[in-house]
């Protein structure tokens, strides 16, 4: 491990998000390294101090009565006397039925969506660790190129599905070439771009949920991830890239997928 490698996982590694084998690749780094060492004081000894400092603060209590004054008062409603029916032997059975069936319809979309839920989780805790192998040296790239069309053949007859290589070099993200990763127990092509020093993988696997062309993002150990499904496949781009530069990274590869 050199010093570029183990700063991009002293953070995760400060809050105990690796995994044994890169935790150890850092401590055995920083231990071998003086500057990487005080870096790794330095951001533990700035963790301690944020953590005990009070930095919130209450909020004055004139402040809560002008709220509560400008608020709206309530208004009592005298409810209209209600006319009780006695129910038939019919309507209680038949509204039995009906609520059992809209039970059991929301209890299986429940559970369909915590599936969902659940799969999406994991499946974004392993492309993170993906990200995070192929920042280790000799680990980039299978095939080392800037040619989209050495690229994409090079995947062909090694995936169920093609993935689409697009060359983005002159509007700001440099292809660098691609490999084959293991993602969700499946082989997943890695499409692998630069960003001046930084490295953005694009995970494309075969679709595992409904299609949504909206890109859904999120943070998770110090990477910013996009998600999004079409055309039968599922992209996953992961970068410690600012959240705006990694959008427009996304947005440049639909718009060019699209074109």
């Amino acid at each position: 491990m050199n010093c570029a490698e183990c700063e991009v996982l002293l953070h995760a590694f400060i809050d105990g998000e690796l995994d044994a084998g890169h935790a150890n690749d850092v401590e055995r780094h920083a231990a071998s390294c003086p500057a990487c060492t005080d870096k790794l004081n330095a951001f533990r000894a700035m963790r301690t101090s944020m953590a005990q400092a009070r930095l919130k603060e209450a909020a004055p209590a004139a402040l809560r009565a002008r709220i509560e004054a400008a608020l709206p008062k309530p208004t009592a409603e005298i409810a209209a006397p209600r006319q009780f029916l006695q129910p038939s032997r019919r309507s209680f059975f038949g509204g039995f039925a009906a609520g059992a069936a809209l039970s059991g319809a929301i209890a299986a979309t429940l559970v369909l969506a915590v599936f969902n839920n659940e799969r999406d989780e994991a499946i974004a805790n392993e492309i993170v660790s993906a990200h995070l192998r192929s920042l280790q040296a000799g680990h980039l790239t299978d095939v080392e190129t800037s040619d989209q069309h050495t690229v994409k053949p090079w995947f062909n007859g090694k995936l169920d599905a093609a993935p689409p290589v697009i060359d983005l070099t002159t509007q700001g993200f440099t292809l660098i070439g691609g490999r084959l990763d293991d993602i969700n127990s499946e082989t997943a092509a890695a499409i692998v771009y630069r960003r001046r020093q930084h490295i953005i993988n694009l995970f494309v696997t075969r679709q595992s949920g409904r299609a949504h062309n909206d890109i859904a993002g999120e943070t998770r150990h110090g990477f910013n991830l996009r998600h999004w499904a079409e055309g039968g496949l599922d992209f996953w781009a992961v970068s410690d890239i600012n959240t705006a530069e990694l959008d427009e990274f996304c947005q440049k590869f639909t718009a060019a997928l699209h074109s």
